[in-house]
Parts: C-alpha cells; sequence; structure tokens
C-alpha cells in the first residue's frame, strides 16, 4: 500500500537532496502569499476609489509592458551576474513598493496615479526576477529531478494562490487596504532573508554584459531548437484561443448561476492542485514532449467542454480537469528548459519565457471577449477550446522532435546533464581543497 502511494504522491526528491530548494521553496510560498495579497488589495482599492470597472481593467495594460521589458532584461542580467544577488535584490525592490503603497493608503485621502506607477514597478521587479529564479533551479536540483521539482512548485503556487487571495479579502474587509500592504511589507522581507541564505550562484566563466545582442543570441537558440520552440508555440496557442476566464461572469449569467462564478476560477486551481498532490508518477517520465501536448490538448478538450455543457457542475468539471491538462503540460515545459538549455543561456531563454507565458493569456482574454460579442458567450468558449486543439495537433506535427524527446537520449540533454555534473565535481574538489590545509577545518560549516 505503501508503495502505492509513493509512486501517486509527489516526489520529494529534490527537498531532500538540496539545501537551497527548500529554502527556495519556502522563500516563493513566502513570497507568493504576500504577491496575491497585493494582487487582491491593489485592485480592490483602485475599485473603491473609482468605482469603474474600466479603471481596474487599466491596470493590467500598465503591467503588461513592463512585464515583457524588463523580463527580457532580466534574463540577460541573470546570466551576466550572481543570481542570489538579484533575487534579494528585487525583493527589497518589491517590499519598498508595498511600502509606497501603504503610505498612499494611509492618507487622509489615497491618490489613483501611485496605484498605477506601483503596479508597473512590481511588474518591472517581478520580470527581472522570475528568469534568475527559474534559471537557478537546473543549478541547485539533479538532473533526473527537474520534473519533481517543477512539480513541487506548482504545488507551492497552487498554496499560495488559494490562500493569498482569500486572506486578502479577509484582510481588507475586516482590517482596510493599509493592513493588506504591511502584510505584503512582511512577507518580501522575511523572503529577502530566506534568499540571503542561498549559496552565491555567479554567472559563468566568461559571461558577457547584459546587452541587446546578447538577447538577440538567446532568442537565436531558441529559434534553432525544434524542441523547445515547440514548447513555447504550444503555450501560446493554448492561452490565445483557450483562455476565456475574462469571460466567466457571462458564463455564469447564461447558466443562471451568478452564484458559481467564484467556484470557477477556484476550479481550475483546485484542479490543478489535485493534479500537483498525484505527480510522483510524472518522476518517471522521460517523453516530456508528450507531456506538454497532451497536457495542451486536455486544456482545450476541456474548455470546449465548459462552453459546452449546459450544468454548471459539468462546467465546473471541465474547468477542474482542464487545470489539471494545463499543469501537466507545464511540468513537461519546465523539464526540458530545465534539462536542455546551457547553463550560459539560461537566463535570457527563461527571459523569452516570461515573453510567452505573459503574452498568451492577455491575448486570449482580448480574442475570448471580442469573440463573445460576435458569437456568444458559450460559443466563444467551445469554439476556442476546439481551435485550441487543433492549433496543438498542427503543431506537434510541424514539430516531430517535440514529440520524440526523450531525457535519456536527447544530445542537448545529455549534454546539460554532463555541464552540470562537471560543475558539481569542480565544487566538490573546490571543497576538498578548501578543507586540506589542516583539520581545523573539518568541521567548519559550508558557506551559504
Amino acid at each position: 500500500m505503501t508503495s502505492k502511494l509513493s509512486a501517486v504522491l509527489p516526489d520529494l526528491s529534490p527537498w531532500r537532496s538540496s539545501r537551497d530548494f527548500r529554502l527556495l521553496w519556502v522563500q516563493g510560498l513566502i513570497a507568493y502569499f504576500g504577491s496575491f495579497m497585493a494582487m487582491i488589495a491593489l485592485p480592490l482599492q483602485i475599485k473603491d476609489l473609482t468605482e469603474s470597472p474600466l479603471a481596474v481593467g487599466a491596470m493590467g495594460a500598465v503591467e503588461l509592458v513592463p512585464l515583457i521589458v524588463f523580463g527580457l532584461y532580466g534574463g540577460a542580467l541573470a546570466d551576466a551576474g550572481d543570481r542570489r544577488k538579484l533575487i534579494v535584490r528585487t525583493e527589497l525592490g518589491l517590499a519598498v513598493l508595498a511600502g509606497l503603497l501603504l503610505v498612499n493608503a494611509m492618507l487622509p485621502e489615497p491618490m489613483l496615479w501611485p496605484l498605477y506607477v506601483v503596479a508597473a514597478g512590481v511588474s518591472a521587479m517581478a520580470g527581472l526576477q522570475r528568469p534568475a529564479i527559474d534559471s537557478l533551479m537546473a543549478r541547485i536540483v539533479p538532473h533526473d529531478q527537474l520534473t519533481a521539482a517543477a512539480a513541487l512548485n506548482n504545488l507551492r503556487w497552487q498554496f499560495g494562490g488559494l490562500a493569498g487571495p482569500a486572506a486578502a479579502g479577509l484582510v481588507v474587509a475586516w482590517s482596510g487596504h493599509a493592513t493588506a500592504y504591511a502584510m505584503t511589507i512582511v512577507t518580501f522581507g522575511v523572503s529577502a532573508l530566506l534568499c540571503l541564505r542561498l549559496a552565491p550562484a555567479p554567472a559563468v566563466e566568461g559571461a558577457e554584459k547584459p546587452s541587446l545582442r546578447g538577447i538577440v543570441e538567446g532568442a537565436r537558440y531558441a529559434w534553432s531548437r525544434p524542441v523547445l520552440l515547440g514548447t513555447y508555440a504550444i503555450d501560446l496557442v493554448a492561452m490565445f484561443f483557450a483562455f476565456p476566464v475574462a469571460i466567466f461572469p457571462f458564463l455564469a449569467d447564461d447558466l443562471d448561476a451568478e452564484w458559481s462564478l467564484g467556484l470557477m476560477f477556484s476550479a481550475i486551481a483546485g484542479g490543478s492542485l489535485l493534479l500537483s498532490l498525484m505527480s510522483g508518477w510524472t518522476s518517471r517520465v522521460r517523453r516530456h514532449g508528450l507531456l506538454v501536448v497532451f497536457g495542451a490538448g486536455i486544456w482545450g478538450l476541456a474548455i470546449a467542454a465548459a462552453g459546452w455543457f449546459d450544468s454548471i457542475w459539468l462546467v465546473l468539471l471541465a474547468l477542474a480537469v482542464a487545470g489539471a491538462g494545463d499543469t501537466l503540460s507545464g511540468l513537461g515545459r519546465m523539464t526540458i528548459w530545465n534539462q536542455t538549455i546551457p547553463e550560459e543561456l539560461r537566463g535570457r531563454l527563461a527571459g523569452i519565457e516570461v515573453l510567452s507565458y505573459s503574452v498568451g493569456p492577455q491575448l486570449g482574454q482580448v480574442r475570448s471577449g471580442a469573440m463573445a460579442g460576435w458569437t456568444g458567450t458559450r460559443a466563444a468558449i467551445w469554439s476556442g477550446g476546439v481551435l485550441c486543439v487543433a492549433g496543438v495537433a498542427l503543431l506537434a506535427a510541424a514539430l516531430p522532435r517535440l514529440l520524440r524527446y526523450d531525457s535519456a537520449t536527447d544530445e542537448d540533454a545529455l549534454r546539460r546533464k554532463a555541464q552540470q555534473e562537471a560543475a558539481l565535481a569542480k565544487a566538490a574538489d573546490g571543497g576538498a581543497a578548501g578543507a586540506a590545509p589542516g583539520p581545523a577545518a573539518a568541521g567548519r560549516p559550508a558557506a551559504g
């Protein structure tokens, strides 16, 4: 019975084998909680100040451009310097921005424009930070545990995503926006302290300074790799055609179930969480390209079903299945990226991933809203799901190397594995050399 459970429950190998992974996991959980607190409190404050849906929606437009620009630049910075320092500095920057929100909220008459300025600043900081964190995983987690690490990270995101918004809503309702912002400052401060305990993560020898040429070099590398290109393209297609979250309120109206709107949002997260809790089997998968394709296909089919069903309970079930499919595809994407991208390009490729991750859902919101006005809400949802499945199938046919990807035989994966093993051997030799001069060094703990 125990062996059967261990085959299904999350694989905890990265947690046991890597101290830095444990630190980043806990740091990320705390940071996610604080981020979601601010993500809920900020639009609620804009709503309270303006009573305008357009003013609240404008926050998304303000955030998009900084996320794209600084995401690409952050990838170049991650390749050129110490990733730990970049993570710590951006965490402190986020704490300062939350402090500005706190000061504004405590004014007798809080101002509106600082909220947009801070929203843009937070988006820029997130763009700078995410490539550094994402590119660090392949350095601190053994090569054969990267899928398990991706599943555990997704589990962390789901915990933060479920608890953060709920807590923020209660805090704002009972204590006001200022209290929510104060709690956000505390979480970012604790997160920065945890990041300071990470081992240094300097750039590879001979790394170039951040430049436009370096960013273009990363883009060319991605374009030259059909497997990587397929992961980006499939994610973009899936989100563009089948991300109808913006029109969920209209779907609830069509089904005469206005009460279900919150459940629609949480159903996707719930399905993702359930898949993460039962992700132990994914650690034994070698054909991660199949995970990408099948997961995206499940997402599209489930979204199509959500638009087609008349029963609200079947709609919620379909959305939960969609969340599980999206997580499955995400595990495949993250594993391929971590297993194959060379260390010297990891930051820049993570910056490109930020671009695909942010643009797809944004365009998907626009597509679903525009099509709903033309064909009706449910038709916009189910047709988008069908187009998603068709697009994923066409991409899979056009990029057969993605389907054939095998972590045990892929040249790039084997090269990256050898690169990591060489770096670990070098670090071990360095530690042994440092301890060689005398017995006094034997009992000294490693730095970091």
